[in-house]
């Protein structure tokens, strides 16, 4: 396969939009707007996400494959690649090679407007993501999982936290951003996760997409019941199962 230089990323949004699995990692590399990576051997592409999240679209050969399977082998310092299919062909090969391999819930957003879950004022203080607490964002899953740097993420990302005494409690942010499409990522600090923090700064993400024109989308691995408690609370609904897969 060849890495396709940036320059020419955006031929391949016809391949994005084609993705079984998922739209919009795969747009948000192609149209510019977060970093990745592209490789492409006809009739198959691979999308790699900066958070590690790749999709494959089209009809990719055994080769294609095994040069994907290296391509997951973890290496010190940098990033690994998590594959998410749909493809039961592909899936079937990477479980021929003893990849671990677990289910991600997608969801969509069928309504026009949030539910407007209201948050606790007289404790906490909802914000918009800036550049003054950024840098207070602490934890894995917050704009730094998919964005290379602040300035990108305050420039083509939004987000918003709760915060309590300059705290932040909470993070819901843009995860991932298309043209159509805005995926929502959200992590709550351990002793908050019982206050709704989370479900709250969801719903805010939600009226700020649809005020854009975009729709809102989620997604979280099997296990993670808090994340789809948040979804389901939010209105979300699932839609899709997925195939996480990846080299241990």
């Amino acid at each position: 396969m060849n890495r396709i230089p940036e320059a020419d990323y955006r031929n391949y949004i016809p391949w994005a939009q084609r993705n079984t699995a998922n739209q919009v990692y795969p747009l948000s590399v192609a149209e510019g707007i977060q970093p990745g990576e592209i490789y492409a051997e006809s009739p198959a592409v691979l999308f790699w996400h900066y958070c590690g999240f790749g999709y494959i679209s089209g009809e990719p050969s055994g080769a294609f494959l095994d040069e994907v399977w290296e391509k997951m082998k973890p290496a010190e310092g940098k990033r690994r690649l998590v594959l998410i299919t749909h493809e039961e062909d592909v899936i079937r090969y990477f479980r021929q090679k003893d990849a671990k391999t677990s289910q991600r819930f997608e969801y969509i957003y069928p309504y026009g407007e949030s539910r407007h879950l209201t948050l606790d004022t007289d404790r906490f203080t909802l914000r918009r993501i800036d550049k003054e607490n950024i840098s207070r964002i602490k934890g894995r899953i917050i704009p730094s999982f998919s964005w290379d740097s602040p300035e990108s993420f305050l420039e083509k990302g939004f987000g918003y936290i709760a915060e309590e005494n300059r705290n932040v409690c909470a993070v819901a942010f843009s995860s991932a951003v298309s043209h159509e499409e805005v995926d929502i990522g959200v992590e709550t600090v351990e002793e908050y996760r019982k206050y709704g923090l989370a479900s709250v700064l969801a719903d805010r993400m939600c009226r700020h997409i649809l005020a854009s024109g975009k729709k809102p989308v989620w997604a979280h691995g099997e296990a993670n019941t808090g994340s789809m408690n948040t979804a389901l609370k939010c209105g979300f609904v699932r839609n899709r199962i997925n195939v996480m897969i990846r080299r241990v």
